[in-house]
């Protein structure tokens, strides 16, 4: 008797202990709403009777409770291994807030109301796919194909959709990047779709210039095909002013500015802060920085001629490029209009790169580039410019591209706390010898480059070998740097001698400014959220060949 009440009671006691720790959506949902289990309340007090009635009726008790344990049990496992089907039209009709808003992935049916509000892309956004498949919208947002998302979504998942529900044939959307150009080999590509990519090391710094073909490439959007002939900038006039619109040989009237000037993304080396501590954002290596000579019409005497002139009130300069997502939304940024009407800051809409047009996947047929500032700033595809009294709303200048206290997580970041990023910090790095190399002995040559934003010239360039107890200054390459116009980087190599025996090197480069600005030794002080603005001390561990 009782080995039998053992095995009654004893699945049901164990399915009671697991329910604390159920990690189960679906199982806790199936479950709670099941009219037909009830909490029972039983009674282990008894009066009257003798000791075996009292006995017996314990053991009863302790049966019952196993069985509506062990059929709880059963229920759990049930809607396990059994989602709960749906259709297609029954998913098509939860699409706005009221009616509850939900989505398919795959086969997989997810109820994503409670996020919506907290989508990082924006609300509008995400509503597009309300009601149908997300398919077409990661195809065109490929960045959210990754394994955080995913950890995100299943957390919303209610069940899968009935596999006699085969899919329409209008799902078979055309593919937004199947127009993007050709690229060099080369790169390292870190997403296809958008592209971003960056040339390997040992490429970024054998020429001051870089080459077009693998000069490091930033899309957040497919790459529009402009024709050139039809190409018009709309310049927005001041109030009462007249606006421009601007063909490519209009803009070849204005004066030919031509200026060298390195561009650096915001996440230039995230992998090593992922290294650190996770982040969200392209594990960008070391590559996304190049130099280019840069060729187009000066912005301040476009601005000048729409009649825009500088004001004793805040205003910026905000940039609309011809690449848009489904909504029609354009990729966007602004400037300050006090740089933009600077004639030393040196502002261009440039419509020539290394000589040549723009390549497609730098902004043909006109870009914005805006020396000594974050990457981000500089608008491809330019297709408005406009002067207002507050920054760009543009998801990129309001809700990415800003810098946070290692203290904030994305439970409590605030972007609106944080200023926008646009002068980025002294940085530099080592391209030659590659982590992990073998090197021969007798004598080591390291190579790389540095560079500060806003302009400041890099005055040093400190080569460690042993992890930073002692350090040698690099000498210094490339173009001679003007004051606070030092727009582009420095090349600098070391060589030197190796103490006989040694068998491996940690070599370590740090950078020093003008204004006297270093870099930070490691990356704990600096990590944020979102791998940004990593200048700390680059590091390359090697190995010495006896």
């Amino acid at each position: 008797i009782m080995l039998l009440l053992h095995r009654a009671v004893a699945p049901g006691l164990q399915q009671a202990y697991r329910l604390k720790s159920t990690p189960a959506r679906l199982c806790i949902r199936a479950c709670c709403t099941n009219d037909s289990f009830q909490p029972q309340r039983s009674s282990f007090t008894f009066s009257g009777g003798n000791s075996s009635t009292r006995k017996w009726r314990v053991m009863g008790t302790l049966l019952g409770l196993g069985a509506v344990l062990a059929c709880h049990d059963q229920q759990c496992r049930a809607s396990q291994e059994s989602p709960r089907r749906y259709t297609r039209e029954e998913v098509k009709s939860h699409c706005s807030p009221e009616t509850g808003v939900w989505v398919t992935l795959g086969c997989e049916v997810f109820d994503i109301t409670e996020f919506v509000d907290i989508h990082p892309g924006g609300t509008s956004k995400l509503m597009l796919a309300a009601g149908g498949p997300l398919e077409p919208f990661w195809a065109l947002y490929a960045v959210h194909n990754q394994p955080h998302v995913r950890e995100i979504l299943a957390q919303y998942k209610i069940g899968e959709l009935s596999p006699d529900d085969k899919a329409p044939s209008i799902l078979k959307t055309s593919d937004p990047y199947m127009d993007d150009p050709i690229r060099h080999s080369a790169l390292k590509v870190n997403t296809q779709c958008p592209f971003n990519a960056e040339p390997p090391p040992e490429l970024l710094t054998e020429n001051y210039i870089t080459p077009n073909p693998i000069f490091f490439t930033r899309n957040h959007l497919p790459v529009p095909n402009v024709d050139p002939d039809t190409y018009r900038l709309n310049v927005v006039g001041p109030p009462g002013g007249q606006s421009l619109c601007l063909s490519l040989d209009d803009l070849y009237q204005f004066p030919k500015h031509e200026i060298t000037v390195t561009l650096q993304c915001a996440g230039n080396r995230r992998s090593e802060m992922t290294q650190f501590k996770e982040v969200r954002g392209l594990e960008w290596s070391l590559g996304a920085i190049s130099t280019a000579r840069w060729a187009g019409a000066r912005l301040c005497d476009v601005l000048a001629q729409a009649g825009h002139q500088l004001c004793e009130t805040e205003a910026h300069v905000c940039f609309e490029g011809l690449d848009s997502d489904p909504t029609g939304t354009a990729y966007g940024a602004s400037i300050p209009l006090a740089r933009a009407m600077d004639p030393e800051a040196e502002v261009l809409l440039a419509y020539e790169m290394n000589g040549q047009p723009l390549p497609r996947d730098h902004g043909f047929p006109v870009r914005v580039v805006v020396p000594g500032v974050v990457g981000a700033r500089h608008v491809k595809w330019l297709g408005k410019v406009s002067v207002e009294p507050e920054e760009s709303f543009s998801h990129w200048q309001r809700r990415d591209y800003k810098g946070f206290s290692p203290s904030v997580d994305w439970d409590t970041v605030d972007f609106d706390s944080a200023p926008s990023i646009q002068e980025l910090p002294i940085q530099s790095a080592i391209t030659q010898p590659k982590e992990g190399e073998i090197i021969g002995s007798g004598e080591v040559t390291v190579k790389g480059y540095a560079w500060s934003g806003g302009g400041r010239a890099v005055v040093r360039v400190d080569v460690s070998l042993d992890g930073g107890l002692t350090w040698q200054v690099a000498e210094l390459e490339g173009e001679e740097q003007r004051a606070r116009k030092a727009w582009a980087w420095r090349l600098w190599h070391l060589q030197a001698p190796l103490p006989a025996g040694i068998k491996e090197l940690n070599i370590v480069c740090k950078a020093v400014d003008e204004s006297y600005n270093v870099q930070p030794d490691t990356v704990a002080p600096i990590w944020n959220l979102r791998g940004v603005l990593n200048n700390a001390w680059h590091r390359v561990h090697v190995h010495v060949a006896p």
